[in-house]
């Protein structure tokens, strides 16, 4: 699990985050605003990151404990896991490690983080409905059909969703 975690969001909201600070010359806090307003931008970011960091134990906890699996694609979940931020929308550790970088560009005054961010959201964007969701409807068969049917891929819905939903008239 902790080598899962350390190759692929840790390098996303650590290491590239770190590298494109340094290639920058360093953090710009709060894009360099005047105070009251560069103090806002950086609470959004802290509340950001705050609730990134959050959404993102969570749902790894959830991997492991529910799912017997972990985050990456070479140890994947042997459950599909339907509880907690799952229950609102169906990729919420992506919601976790986006809210990190976009809580990272605001604390630092980072546009190169932004783009970053962005760029990770439309790779995710792209590679979990080709190839993620392929994988889950041949592991999880009705299962993962039923729970896509009802849980949206981004937008979370606001009641959570119960496996026993799909059954009621």
């Amino acid at each position: 699990m902790l080598r899962a975690i350390v190759l692929l969001p840790g390098a996303m909201t650590v290491l590239l985050p770190a590298v494109l600070i340094y290639a920058q010359g360093g953090p710009v806090i709060g894009f360099g605003l005047a105070a009251p307003l560069a103090a806002l931008v950086v609470l959004a970011g802290a509340a950001l990151l705050i609730v990134g960091l959050g959404l993102f134990y969570r749902t790894v906890s959830l991997f492991a404990a529910v799912g017997r699996g972990t985050l990456a694609p070479w140890d994947p979940t042997r459950r599909l896991v339907v509880l907690g931020p799952y229950r609102h929308v169906r990729n919420p550790m992506i919601t976790g490690v986006l809210s990190v970088l976009l809580g990272e560009a605001l604390v630092v005054g980072s546009v190169s983080i932004l783009v970053a961010a962005a760029i990770f959201f439309a790779a995710n964007a792209t590679y979990i409905p080709l190839v993620e969701e392929r994988g889950l409807i041949e592991r999880f068969g009705d299962e993962y059909l039923a729970y896509k049917r009802n849980v949206p891929r981004w937008i979370p819905r606001a009641r959570p969703w119960s496996r026993t939903d799909e059954f009621r008239p």
